[in-house]
This record gives structure tokens, C-alpha cells and sequence, in this order.
């Protein structure tokens, strides 16, 4: 079994009809700022936080790791994509299933347009090339009805419901389908 973490980082952008998913820049600082400061994005993940902390924490160059996608749109980063090769954020982590989690955010602006789901699907892509057979994991909260759409059109199929943080989660695993022979 091949770990994310181990692959040379990053590849090559990933390109679809609208969007580019790269590694993170300078440039993009602003916008990740954004991102976690917006209670509208943060509404399911556990609440925003200060802008004023994220101006004084935020790294330069914002996600530089295995797994972390920047997703741009017209040359401007819209919002974030991570394939995270260990899942060690807290909450309902179930390793037997999948080691590896997908999770993305995306500004308000860019809401309702397709790009979350043009987005995953270009990751969710490139992961069954590089990693064939291995299934990735996503956790949502049911309450969610965007995300957990998402899920289905993707072909995440659920594994449990759970309590965590207050409110009823979602698991569900994706694994690609085998090339024909």
C-alpha cells in the first residue's frame, strides 16, 4: 500500500475545462485568509476563525504539503482541495476503510457553479492513476445537503452515520474502478 505522503509533491498542476489544481503560492495567502475567516464557508467545519489570528498565523505560502491543491479559477485562487494522505484531523477517522481524505472549500463567490465537483473529480482522477485500487475517504455533516450531493455524484458510497462535534457525520468511501483489461 502506496502513501500519498510518499509521492514527490506536488505534481504536475492538474488541468480540467475551467480550473487548475497547483501547489499553493504567495499570491494565494490572501484568499486562504478568506477562506477560514468566512463563517458561510466555515458553517460545517467547526466555525470560522478570526481574521485578526489568521493574519498573524497564516504562513506566506499557505498548504505546502502532500495532498494540498489550490484551486484557480481565471488565475485567481477560488479555494482548496486536499487529498490528506494520513486523515489526522480530529473526529471519526476509520483507517480500515481508507487512509487518505478528501476534503476542498470553496469561497462563497464560487458556490453553485460546478467547481467543487469539476474540482474533486480531477483529484479523485489523478489519485486512481497514482495510486490504483486505493480508496479515499469523506466525512460531512448530514446536514450539509451540498456536500453530501456532491458524495453521490462523485460515487461515494456511505460507510456509517455518526454523532461528532454536536451533530449527526457522514462516512463514505470512493474507490476508482478497475481499468478495463
Amino acid at each position: 500500500m502506496t502513501d500519498l505522503g510518499a509521492l514527490a509533491w506536488p505534481p504536475a498542476p492538474l488541468r480540467t475545462e475551467r480550473l487548475i489544481l497547483r501547489k499553493s503560492e504567495a499570491r494565494d495567502r490572501a484568499a486562504a485568509i478568506e477562506l477560514n475567516a468566512s463563517p458561510e464557508v466555515n458553517t460545517y467545519l467547526g466555525g470560522h476563525r478570526p481574521r485578526a489570528e489568521l493574519e498573524r498565523t497564516m504562513p506566506e505560502v499557505p498548504g505546502q504539503r502532500p495532498g494540498f491543491f489550490a484551486i484557480e479559477l481565471g488565475g485567481t485562487m477560488i479555494g482548496t482541495l486536499m487529498l490528506d494522505p494520513h486523515a489526522e484531523r480530529p473526529g471519526h477517522i476509520r483507517p480500515d476503510v481508507g487512509r487518505t481524505e478528501l476534503a476542498y472549500m470553496l469561497l462563497p463567490r464560487a458556490w453553485g457553479h460546478g467547481y467543487a465537483a469539476e474540482a474533486c473529480a480531477a483529484a479523485l482522477d489523478w489519485f486512481a492513476e497514482v495510486l490504483p485500487g486505493e480508496a479515499v475517504v469523506l466525512r460531512t455533516q448530514t446536514a450539509n445537503e451540498r456536500s453530501m450531493r456532491l458524495a453521490a455524484r462523485l460515487g461515494f458510497t456511505e460507510v456509517e452515520r455518526y454523532e461528532d462535534f454536536g451533530a449527526e457525520q457522514w462516512f463514505g468511501v470512493w474507490t476508482a474502478a478497475p481499468s478495463p483489461a
